[in-house]
């Protein structure tokens, strides 16, 4: 799968996000992060901060942060 969402349950930045992934149809993977921002290596490793929401495009080489950027890349670019 090309798009990964790096995600913590409760966060409503990433509720956000989902919710546009969703309305747009875009197929996607969410990864759960821990809540301590201490634990969250992979977050860290994958988009060099540990705050979330973070969406991986693999397909376009897209790595982003902020769920405000995230919510218009996904109108701008994987909406259908």
């Amino acid at each position: 799968m090309g798009i990964v969402l790096y995600a913590l349950d409760g966060c409503p930045f990433c509720e956000k996000v989902h919710d546009a992934l969703d309305a747009n149809d875009v197929e996607y993977e969410t990864e759960w992060v821990e809540a301590l921002h201490s634990k969250r290596n992979e977050v860290k490793k994958v988009s060099g901060q540990r705050g979330v929401p973070v969406l991986i495009d693999e397909d376009h080489g897209v790595t982003m942060a902020e769920s405000a950027n995230i919510l218009q890349y996904v109108e701008q670019t994987l909406a259908r």
